[in-house]
């Protein structure tokens, strides 16, 4: 197994949406902060996080964040924050233009791949996708048994 790099030793992922990899090609990926409240990421650094059906949008030079559900802290008080608001996203001015720029193409959309600790910050890794037709899944479906099946012969030979 390779060396991990310094950045990647740094970062401590709380959540993957692996449906995102199965339905999008992703193009480019960004890395933005997140606005959030403190019982969200006491939350958070319970595994109280789940990205699947989540995407962002660019809204008056802002990008947002949708369906991210971030359950109730266990041990909250009075303070409680709604598991499904809407996020705030923060990006450089350069990259929420890039963002507008392809979003308004044909099938381009703003998904959340991941979300992980950096410098004990939350951070979000969105990516530019443009949404996979099906059998565009169903070759990828192919690729991975036969994957799976090569490794499995090379095993047996051991």
């Amino acid at each position: 197994m390779p060396e991990k790099s310094e950045r990647e030793q740094a970062e401590k992922v709380l959540a993957e949406n692996r449906k995102a990899f199965h339905d999008y090609h992703l193009l480019e990926t960004f890395e933005a902060g997140m606005v959030l409240l403190g019982t969200e990421v006491k939350s958070i650094r319970e595994g109280r996080i789940n990205l699947r059906d989540s995407y962002a949008r660019v809204e008056d030079g802002e990008v947002f964040v949708y369906n991210v559900n971030i359950s109730a802290y266990s041990h909250r008080g009075y303070a409680e924050h709604e598991p499904l608001r809407r996020r705030k996203l923060l990006l450089h001015q350069s990259e929420i233009r890039k963002l507008v720029g392809k979003t308004v193409e044909r099938g381009m959309t703003l998904v959340p791949v991941r979300m992980y600790f950096k410098n004990r910050r939350v951070k979000m890794a969105i990516a530019l996708a443009k949404g996979k037709k099906e059998y565009d899944k169903r070759e990828t479906i192919k690729r991975r048994e036969a994957d799976r099946e090569t490794r499995a012969a090379i095993k047996a030979r051991r």
